[in-house]
């Protein structure tokens, strides 16, 4: 019994630990993820025209950063143009990101589409990102987002 239960313990720890935003600055050059070339990316202005009438796409995109996962580095925003955004998820939950990494150029390689994100799911993405419960509250409606699902992160800037 003290066997299991020590194995159920350590096993909780390890988790625990995995689900910790890294440590450290996200400095020009640093990766999270995959290796990713600094080459051949787009500029993010030019993702929603390269979906159009396409479900998913496979792209690099250079983007900066406008909010990241406070909690965990699990999920971050990209800024597309003026008036939209894409939220970026790590593949397989596998890596994770420092919200210093709020505000830097980054290159994200990996999926991109188009999705319908439930009021629970956008409720849980502000509560992360340490919204007021004034803000939370007034999500009442699911909302068509641009997504992308990340092999890997390039910081360039």
């Amino acid at each position: 019994m003290k066997k299991l239960v020590f194995v159920f313990a350590a096993l909780f720890l390890s988790l625990m630990i995995q689900a910790q935003a890294p440590k450290g600055k996200a400095t020009p050059g640093t990766i999270y993820g995959a290796k990713v070339e600094n080459s051949n990316a787009v500029e993010a202005s030019t993702l929603p025209s390269l979906l159009s009438g396409k479900d998913t796409i496979r792209v690099k995109l250079q983007a900066t950063v406008l909010d990241a996962c406070a909690e965990k580095g699990c999920w971050m925003t990209l800024k597309i143009n003026d008036s939209t955004s894409a939220t970026v998820k790590m593949k397989g939950y596998a890596f994770f990101v420092p919200q210093d990494i709020i505000g830097k150029t980054v290159l994200v390689d990996g999926i991109s589409f188009i999705r319908t994100t439930s009021v629970k799911e956008l409720k849980h993405f502000a509560e992360d990102a340490k919204k007021s419960k004034k803000e939370i509250d007034a999500i009442t409606e699911p909302q068509k987002q641009l997504r992308l699902l990340a092999d890997g992160i390039l910081v360039i800037k």
